[in-house]
C-alpha cells in the first residue's frame, strides 16, 4: 500500500490517506475554520487567486483552500479509494 495522492487543482496534490473532510466554505463556521487556521498558522490557500469552493481538513488539523468544487475532489478521492480496495483484492 503506497502513498495515494489526489490533484485539488492547479497541480497541487494531497495525501488521500489524510484527508478528514471535504466541505464547501460558504457556511459560518466552515469560515470560521478557516480563520482559526489561517491565525494558528496552518492554512494552504492552493487556489492561486481563484474563488474557494472547497475546504480540505487533514488529520493535521491542516486547513487547505482549493478552487476546485467539493463534488469533485470527492470523487477523485472515490477512485483512489476504488483503486486502492481493488489492489487489495488482487
Amino acid at each position: 500500500m503506497g502513498i495515494k495522492l489526489i490533484n485539488i487543482g492547479f497541480g497541487n496534490i494531497v495525501s488521500a490517506n489524510r484527508i478528514v473532510s471535504i466541505v464547501s466554505p460558504d457556511s459560518a463556521p466552515i469560515k470560521r475554520i478557516i480563520q482559526e487556521a489561517r491565525d494558528r498558522g496552518v492554512l494552504i490557500d492552493a487556489t492561486y487567486g481563484r474563488r474557494t469552493r472547497a475546504v480540505i481538513i487533514t488529520d493535521s488539523d491542516h486547513v487547505i483552500l482549493s478552487a476546485v468544487q467539493p463534488e469533485t475532489v470527492a470523487q477523485r478521492l472515490a477512485n483512489v479509494t476504488r483503486e486502492q480496495s481493488e489492489e487489495l483484492v488482487d
